[in-house]
Parts: C-alpha cells; structure tokens; sequence
C-alpha cells in the first residue's frame, strides 16, 4: 500500500515510554504510517531514548527531532504530512522533579500543548488525542475515580495536565478537530521510565544502588500495563467520535499495593539496599480509576494483563536489556 493510501498519524513524545510503544505498535500494520517527533531531553537517560528509536527503523514510520516549543517547525511537519490524527505524549514527566525545575514543565506541558493545538487549527486534522494524567484527582475520595469525579491537583506536573484539559475543552468550540483526553494510571512495562517504580527497583538491584521507599511502600497504585493502554489508543483510532471533546480514564482499575509488587519483582531480581523515607509531600496515597466509561465506548472488553504477570514479563525484559542503563 502506497503511502498516499495510509493514515498518517503523528505522536509527539515519540521517544518516550508510551508514544514509542504505540508507534510501534501501529507501524506493524500496513494500514498506517507514522512520523514521530522528539526533542530527546536528558531528563532521563537519552541513551534508552536512542534505542527505543532503533527499533522503529521501519518504511512506515519517519522521525524527526522537534521540540513543540519551535511552533514554525511544527507548522511545516502538518503542511508537509496533512495528518489523519495526532497523539500528544511530548511533556515533561515527573512529579518530584516539577518542585525542582518547574519551568520545564511550563514549556513543554503547556506553551508547547498551546502551540500544537494552535497548528491544529490550521490544518484538518480529524482526531487529537492528549495524554492526562491520573494525578489530576489528587487525595480527594471517593474510589474508583470517575471522570467526573472532583479533581484536586497537589503539583505542577498535575496542574499543567488539568490545565491541558480545560485549554482542548475550550478550543473544541473553536474547531472541528475532536479531541480526546486520556487519563493514564501508573502505565509500566517493558521499554518502561527507569525513574518509575518497578525499572527504578530493578536498576538499583542490578547497580548495588539503594532503593528510596517511601512511606515504607504503603501506597496503591492502578498499575495499567503497557500492552493494553496501546490496545485502547489504537481502537480509537478506528472507532467513530461524535463528541468534540470528551476525557477517558486509562486504568485497569484494580490497585495493588506497591509492596506487593516489589515481592513479586523480588522472584526474578536480586533485592537493592531499601532505603526508608518519609512519605514525599508529592505522592498521592492511592490512585484507582473506574474504567467502564472507555470500556462501554469501545463495546469490546479489554483482558487487563494481571499485575503479576505484567511484573514478570517486565522484569524479563530488563534483564535481557539491562546494559542499556550502563
């Protein structure tokens, strides 16, 4: 199938954990092609960024290094490629890490979602999808969090991602482009951010580092694996939208507790020298979202990969790949 023939998706954040685990996933079928864009930031190690790339060294799929803050770049990728639909994954990532340097998180999280969604205006593009966040609830209850539950952001990482929320919402009115929030929960995985929990544990065992447990591991987390978040991206975009704007939680919907996932990585890795901590002002205590609104849309029912097995074949990944955070 010639490239004229397919549709053209763009994913920002490319390099990172979720847009290249989408884009490789598509580019497996003969129905898309996709372009990706970056601007490879060292916020963690460029060098799993690089490898991650190498595997999408495929005929339908094209990289290019841009940061969403160079709006005239941006605006010649769309007149060059006239995309199909847009996935927006570019932001800054952390929660600790938005007390420590927050203009990162006003550039990349929030100037650079205005200008793509500025050059969304330009062109005709049928569906934006953003990545959200499930930190957007805070602490607040009740459980599981629906997306119209109260949100009560406690960080800035939190706040931009609300404030990407309300920025589509409004602009939705504005143009024809349907656009399409996605509340991801605590996703994890093989080709996973070594500064989340699990690949964090695994890369200290495997270092002789010391391992910072915090609160002494007595939180839940939605632990929503890799695989099925990027079964539910690429069913939307086959599926037909009819709402302008609409929000979906991204979660299994089953939280575990995070010292039962450390004994289940301890099967397969030796264990890091665990280094207690008080709990960090910027954790929230327990995150668990209600998924039947995504899964009611789709009309199919996601099989959630269990924790245990998703742990497992996390863990058989790293260590088949471990050299890669040398």
């Amino acid at each position: 199938m010639a490239i004229k023939n397919k549709k053209k998706i763009l994913i920002t954040g490319v390099a990172g954990f979720i847009g290249f685990s989408l884009a490789r996933s598509l580019i497996k079928s003969k129905n898309y092609y996709v372009v990706g864009i970056d601007n490879l930031n060292t916020y963690y190690t460029k060098k799993l960024k690089v490898k991650r790339l190498d595997l999408l060294k495929n005929k339908n799929f094209k990289f290019y290094k841009i940061d969403l803050l160079e709006k005239d770049k941006i605006h010649n990728l769309f007149k060059k490629h006239k995309f199909n639909t847009v996935f927006n994954f570019a932001a800054q990532a952390g929660v600790r890490y938005s007390f420590k340097n927050p203009k990162s998180y006003t550039d990349a999280n929030i100037i650079g979602f205005i200008n793509l969604i500025e050059t969304l205006k330009t062109f005709k593009v049928d569906k934006f999808f953003f990545a959200s966040s499930s930190s957007i609830y805070g602490d607040s209850k009740p459980f599981p969090k629906k997306e119209n539950s109260e949100v009560n952001p406690i960080n800035l990482y939190s706040l931009s991602k609300l404030s990407n929320e309300q920025f589509a919402q409004s602009m939705s009115k504005l143009i024809n482009t349907k656009m399409i929030g996605l509340r991801f929960f605590t996703i994890y995985g093989p080709w996973g951010r070594p500064d989340m929990m699990i690949l964090k544990y695994l890369i200290s065992a495997y270092k002789s580092l010391s391992f910072p447990l915090f609160n002494n591991g007595n939180h839940f987390r939605d632990f929503t694996y890799i695989d099925d978040a990027v079964q539910i991206c690429h069913s939307l975009i086959k599926i037909k939208i009819k709402k302008k704007f609409d929000i979906f939680n991204i979660c299994s919907s089953k939280p575990v507790l995070i010292t039962r996932v450390l004994k289940e990585i301890n099967k397969y890795s030796k264990k890091p020298l665990i280094k207690k901590k008080a709990r960090d002002k910027a954790d929230v205590y327990k995150t668990y979202g209600d998924n039947k609104k995504i899964l009611n849309f789709l009309k199919y029912k996601v099989e959630f990969t269990n924790h245990n097995q998703g742990v497992k074949k996390t863990c058989e990944w790293f260590l088949k790949n471990k050299k890669i955070f040398n």
